[in-house]
């Protein structure tokens, strides 16, 4: 009974506390304390929840069976819609704390929302090599399922919430795109409910416009039900280097030849100064040498991107098996690096064996208690931002970033955009190499101004045909950001079905205005 009294016992005096400081005075000074007690354990519940409920409907088969029905369901909602006047915009009815965008989408409030409960696998087929799944499935669920049958998606993005919709309606990317472009490059097929509430099945053989109009497009051109993506065959572990390189020119040379290497399975970069960075490459193994083996997955070890900076500050190379898994998700503890700003003790040994089994608090749960006070501190204060440049472009782009918002450790993936049509290509008709540059932390520029900083940040972007992630905040206005995007085939597929009086535009979903 002691530790239930003890943990009651502080309970009490926390919520004394709070009502001394008033919530509001605890959420923003000492934010840690509500995560710790409240988040934590309430994230936990949720990750068992939906791990257990996943695990027994693929057990169950009972997804396939249930899909068709709530698909013709979703049709029905349109339909109604459509009925009653088409008097609002559609939007999906997935509350929008529960994304994993830092945005919180002020439409929900106003447009008629569609109600889509799809979250399901709904099949795996080794001999076509694909997997069939609905657009709420969680890059977590992808990884424990496939690779438990030994299997893996080309590019697996890396945090354990990120959904297949969104990854297909925005966009997704993992260190293994240098090889195999964005999420969006390893799908096959899509499956919509259209504005008029019909269906429709798309690929690059059929219906192939609206197959390169959805990505990016944010829900602006239909509903996704489904998706069928690529799989590849998996291996046990990935062979994983280290190499601190010392010097921008250098940093930029060696990461672009490695980049290009295509026996490379896996190419990363981390940032920690304009000069100084880890370049990691891996390849998939089933071998392993037992003294090398580092599962840097379990709880009590270190966050990942603090054990690679020991590489940098010891000035020495590395060699590590990483079981597969582990890999995939080696930034999802941590959130990269934004969780030492939320818990800044949390890759503390002690913190780590004691409570690091329920690291991390899902972001949902942190967006859903930010309040308004804490959001308008992290807009102003906080940068969350990924930007995607030529390969070419990158010691030009470091040297932007520095100036314009100056965020260490910066992250740098590579990645192969094909030549083809869709809101997102190359400026010329052939592939090229591009690097995402991901900025996440608080700006150490001088009189930093988030507007003034990121305009300047996001002109640069489009002057060398680059583009900024749609999750992020975006202040472009609608001329600037149809310079960035190629509108071309996304208007004509908006105008062709019907979609100006069912869905906004998409710059209208992402801009500052859409956002509380």
């Amino acid at each position: 009974m002691e530790p239930a009294v003890s943990l009651a016992v502080c309970a009490l005096l926390f919520l004394l506390w709070v009502r001394v400081k008033g919530l509001e005075f605890v959420l923003i000074h000492q934010r840690w304390v509500f995560v710790c007690l409240f988040l934590l354990p309430l994230s936990l519940i949720f990750d068992i929840y939906y791990y257990v409920r996943a695990w027994v409907v693929f057990k169950l088969s009972s997804a396939p069976r249930l899909h068709e029905q709530r698909v013709r369901d979703i049709q029905k909602q349109v339909r109604e819609w459509k009925e009653q006047g088409s008097k609002t915009f559609m939007c999906t009815g997935r509350p929008g704390w529960l994304t994993v965008s830092l945005r919180v989408g002020k439409y929900k409030k106003t447009h008629k929302n569609i109600m889509i409960n799809l979250m399901d696998i709904l099949e795996v087929d080794t001999k076509k090599q694909i997997v069939r799944v609905e657009p709420l499935v969680t890059m977590g669920q992808v990884t424990a399922l496939l690779t438990s049958i030994g299997w893996t998606l080309p590019v697996l993005p890396e945090l354990d919430d990120l959904t297949v919709g969104g990854l297909i309606m925005g966009t997704g990317i993992e260190s293994s795109s240098h090889k195999y472009g964005l999420f969006q490059h390893i799908c096959t097929a899509y499956e919509l409910v259209l504005a008029d509430g019909s269906f429709v099945r798309c690929t690059p053989s059929e219906n192939s416009d609206l197959f390169y109009a959805v990505p990016w497009s944010c829900g602006t051109l239909g509903f996704l039900v489904a998706a069928e993506i690529r799989i590849i065959p998996a291996k046990k572990y990935v062979k994983l280097r280290f190499e601190p390189v010392q010097g921008l020119e250098a940093i930029c040379a060696k990461f672009t030849h490695e980049s290009q290497r295509q026996e490379n399975h896996f190419v990363e970069g981390l940032l920690y100064s304009l000069d100084e960075a880890v370049i990691m490459t891996g390849v998939m193994t089933d071998e392993v040498e037992p003294s090398k083996l580092n599962s840097i997955g379990n709880y009590y070890k270190p966050w990942f991107f603090k054990h690679v900076e020991n590489y940098l500050k010891t000035n020495r190379e590395g060699l590590e098996y990483i079981p597969l898994r582990h890999y995939y998700h080696r930034h999802t503890r941590s959130i990269f690096w934004e969780l030492q700003d939320i818990i800044p003790f949390g890759n503390n040994p002690i913190f780590r064996y004691l409570f690091g089994w329920m690291v991390p608090p899902k972001i949902s749960l942190l967006k859903l208690t930010q309040g308004e006070t804490l959001r308008k501190l992290y807009e102003q204060h906080h940068v969350v931002q990924d930007m995607l440049v030529p390969m070419k472009c990158l010691q030009q782009a470091l040297h932007t970033f520095q100036n314009d918002i100056h965020v260490y450790p910066i992250w740098l993936c590579p990645f192969i955009l094909p030549s083809q049509p869709g809101l997102v290509h190359p400026k010329g008709n052939e592939a090229e190499l591009y690097i995402d540059i991901g900025a996440y932390g608080e700006p150490r520029v001088k009189h930093f101004e988030a507007r003034s900083c990121m305009r300047q940040l996001e002109k640069f972007v489009r002057s060398v045909h680059g583009f900024q992630m749609l999750y992020a905040d975006c202040y472009m206005n609608r001329e600037e950001f149809w310079e960035m995007f190629d509108g071309s085939l996304y208007h004509k597929l908006r105008e062709k079905l019907g979609c100006q009086d069912a869905f906004p535009e998409v710059y209208d979903k992402i801009c500052k205005a859409a956002r509380h």
